[in-house]
């Protein structure tokens, strides 16, 4: 299971925005997640941030009536399968995610199609149409860990063909098809910048995500999911590093961090739809209650399983 990260202070200057979201959240019984890749002044507003699987199960035990993701749009969905009673609101109704909209439902059924009686394993990062299609669904953390469980020789995987790839190289036992899906940030980051940062920072660890092309992940020094980045910083008696995944992790690691050195791979790894979120959208949903989630029941029913599968191995 992913960490979560709890984060609380005040040093960005939107006093009245923040006192206002502040108020509303709790005259309306609100939670507030955010993913670690949000602009960074989000999390002065919000309870937890981290990645978004693990903040849709914390929504999911709290009390709160509503939940507000500042996210993209398959994690309020994510968050509402696992809150079916609770209102969840997106801030940026607009705000999607490019790998899961290469995977259409009508795809999805012709890549299965063509791979009958194998296991479908489909990244968190999917629809929620998706993942009533699937059997079991992963994270960037416990990929390997899921596929491996399953006991087979070959599985397809679903939408990322970097991460399912990455996945079969560290098991070298099991074939993983995967659709060619992919994060267009992430393949920003090609071998060459890893190189041109080995040489510029030789005493640098580099830490990159499996969402990357295999040609970069192949030679970075660790290979992990955004919040286990995080805790390799943290953890970590090194004084550098070089970040390639979003900007966003990059950002918290430099205020967390200040007596370490942070060095982002590229200053262009952002991703535009996780950028479009603003306080101001936040305080908006609050005050209005508008932009709601919604996910059909019979949907929510199969896709709420493939989540399962996954809880019960990474229990």
């Amino acid at each position: 299971m992913l960490t979560n990260f709890n984060i609380s202070g005040g040093f960005f200057l939107k006093p009245n925005i923040i006192e206002k979201i502040n108020t509303l959240k709790k005259q309306k019984k609100a939670v507030i997640l955010a993913h670690c890749y949000q602009p960074v002044e989000i999390d002065e507003v919000a309870d937890y941030v981290g990645d978004s699987l693990s903040l849709s199960q914390i929504a999911s035990k709290t009390d709160a009536e509503i939940i507000i993701f500042a996210g993209v749009y398959f994690m309020a969905q994510t968050a509402k399968l696992l809150s079916p009673n609770k209102k969840v609101l997106l801030p940026q109704i607009e705000a999607g995610c490019r790998m899961a909209d290469m995977l259409s439902y009508r795809q999805l059924l012709e890549f299965k199609s063509k791979h009958p009686s194998i296991p479908l394993v489909c990244y968190v990062n999917s629809t929620a149409e998706v993942k009533a299609e699937c059997d079991i669904c992963c994270t960037s953390s416990n990929a390997v860990q899921i596929v491996k469980s399953l006991g087979v020789s070959k599985v397809s995987f679903v939408p990322d063909t970097y991460l399912g790839k990455w996945v079969e190289k560290q098991l070298g036992n099991v074939e993983v098809i995967t659709y060619p899906g992919f994060c267009p940030t992430h393949l920003q980051i090609r071998p060459v910048d890893i190189e041109n940062a080995r040489k510029k920072y030789p005493d640098a660890v580099i830490l990159a995500h499996p969402e990357c092309h295999m040609s970069v992940s192949s030679i970075a020094d660790y290979v992990g999911s955004t919040t286990g980045i995080m805790k390799y910083v943290k953890d970590s008696k090194k004084k550098s590093f070089v970040i390639a995944t979003e900007q966003g992790v990059v950002d918290r690691l430099k205020r967390d961090y200040p007596n370490k050195n942070i060095i982002p791979i590229k200053n262009n790894i952002v991703c535009p739809n996780m950028k479009m979120t603003s306080l101001d959208d936040i305080l908006y949903v609050l005050e209005t209650e508008e932009n709601e989630i919604f996910v059909k029941k019979d949907i929510a029913q199969k896709a709420v399983k493939c989540l399962d599968a996954m809880l019960e191995v990474s229990k």
